[in-house]
């Protein structure tokens, strides 16, 4: 049965197991999957937003908290690409935790995915928004332009139109998603490397801000002086890496479902891990920790570090970094609709969620009314938290991490227990089935319950609070408990997923 708008109701599955939901077989290789996966990171946008703030808690020691915060991740990627290889399905987190732990804990994961994936894809859109602004403004030399971005009746209109047109590129499918991507992603990675090599130039010949020679004190966690500092520096490298999943939920466009989404998920972190920490070398370098001037603690640079040294270290080329942060932005924009409409249209298809967000378009073979339904939800939030407060939208971005920490983990431990008896079998599969996704899972449930008692303080985010609770803490939750009540009607409405006759738990 097709229908003109919403597309083709797949076939159905076979009886509690996973099944063809009609999207474009082939559609991507092992290159174009990783440049989704770094296009989804944003590491242009992620390191001029995060750069100041995690100095700000760590100082110098900002690669050794990137590299405490990459060990989850790569821990976690390799037991995605585990459950990967045994179930490729577009569904992943809420596919893999309903085979694993059975139908409730398999919403919630998929939930978890959902609600952080359309918030980040609201931030998204105001950076782009931000950036396109400030790119007019140094074009033109009209400086007023720059200020437009904080113009609700101008910003809000501009801010829908990026979301639906990135919107429109993904209805598109993976073709023309893949297309847009290579060069924007290429883009940005030049821009950084070019910044990185003139920092580094500066450094050598006595012109940079600050020069600090890099020691390897630098790499030392343990130097890290509080654990306070330490954890809240952790859950915003987690946050920056965050992303790299999308690899999996096209498991079932790659060229080869069963290997290609794993292997691009691990090649995606360990790229970004090199981008991030040759960039950070070279801005501490350069502008070292001070609160001064182009110190990267000033905090009048916290909000974008590249904002401030692009200038000083590129030159008359500085345009080009506000052009990277925009196409990065835009780029992350467009290619974080995959995450979210695929597992929207899992939901939908074993009946999870209401049986049309598993339409697939007969002409594009994408889902359809999933990747409209996740451009609503984000231009509806984003609307409605801009309207509301520009702090409220602040600090349900910063509760991110908890949403982040909470699907992560139940996937990583979803393959501890759906491998259980096999984890032993092999040397292979001790390190990749059992011990690397257990050590990932705890480490960001541990996260998880840190960011959640920590958010409880009025004084984490933006200051607001609600009873003498965080704001961050009262946001994060709501979300989650939305879901849970989501999940609640829709057992209501539709029993069989929940009773495992859409796709069984695993015995």
């Amino acid at each position: 049965m097709t229908d003109m708008v919403t597309g083709t109701a797949p076939a159905e599955q076979k009886a509690g197991g996973l099944g063809d939901k009609g999207l474009g077989k082939g559609a991507v290789g092992l290159l174009g999957a990783v440049v989704i996966g770094v296009s989804c990171i944003a590491p242009a946008y992620t390191l001029t937003a995060a750069l100041g703030p995690t100095v700000a808690e760590v100082g110098t020691h900002l690669p050794a908290i990137f590299l405490a915060g990459f060990l989850p991740m790569l821990l976690v990627a390799l037991g995605y690409r585990e459950l990967n290889s045994a179930m490729p399905d577009s569904g992943t987190s809420f596919t893999w935790a309903t085979r694993a732990f059975g139908p409730w804990i398999g919403w919630m994961g998929g939930w978890g995915l959902i609600a952080a994936t359309v918030i980040v894809l609201s931030n998204l859109a105001a950076v782009a928004v931000d950036f396109f602004y400030l790119m007019l403004a140094q074009v033109t030399g009209n400086e007023a332009l720059a200020g437009l971005t904080h113009n609700l009746w101008i910003n809000i209109p501009t801010t829908l139109l990026f979301i639906a047109v990135a919107c429109w590129i993904s209805y598109r499918g993976l073709q023309t998603t893949k297309a847009f991507q290579y060069t924007l992603v290429a883009f940005q990675l030049v821009v950084l490397g070019w910044f990185a090599i003139a920092a580094f130039a500066h450094v050598g010949a006595g012109t940079a801000f600050d020069a600090t020679p890099i020691t390897w004190d630098w790499f030392n966690p343990f130097s890290v002086d509080s654990f306070a500092g330490f954890a809240a520096g952790v859950s915003l490298s987690i946050f920056i890496f965050w992303g790299w999943d999308v690899t999996l939920t096209m498991n079932e466009e790659t060229k080869d479902p069963d290997k290609i989404p794993g292997r691009a998920a691990t090649l995606t972190v360990l790229i970004i891990m090199a981008i991030y920490m040759v960039v950070s070398l070279s801005v501490i370098s350069y502008a070292g920790i001070g609160t001064t001037g182009l110190g990267v603690g000033n905090l009048e640079n916290k909000d974008s570090i590249f904002a401030a040294l692009a200038g000083p270290v590129m030159g008359p080329f500085a345009i080009l970094m506000s052009l990277s942060i925009l196409s990065s932005s835009a780029a992350s924009l467009q290619s974080t609709f995959v995450s979210p409409a695929r597992t929207i249209l899992a939901m939908g298809y074993y009946k999870a969620l209401p049986k049309r967000f598993g339409a697939v378009s007969p002409r594009y073979m994408s889902p359809s009314t999933a990747t409209i339904t996740a451009g609503i939800a984000a231009a509806v939030f984003y609307v409605a938290t801009r309207l509301l407060s520009e702090n409220a939208l602040w600090d349900t971005i910063t509760a991110l991490g908890l949403m982040i920490c909470f699907y992560y983990g139940v996937t990583a431990l979803a393959c501890v227990w759906y491998f259980r008896r096999e984890s032993f079998s092999s040397a292979r599969s001790v390190v990749f089935k059992f011990l690397a996704p257990l050590l990932g899972g705890v480490i960001l449930l541990v996260m998880f319950v840190k960011t959640a008692i920590d958010s409880l303080d009025p004084g984490y985010g933006s200051g607001s609070s609600l009873f003498g609770v965080g704001m961050v803490f009262v946001l994060g939750f709501s979300v989650l408990l939305l879901g849970v009540v989501l999940m609640f009607i829709m057992r209501a409405k539709n029993p069989d997923f929940f009773r495992g006759k859409t796709l069984q738990r695993m015995k």
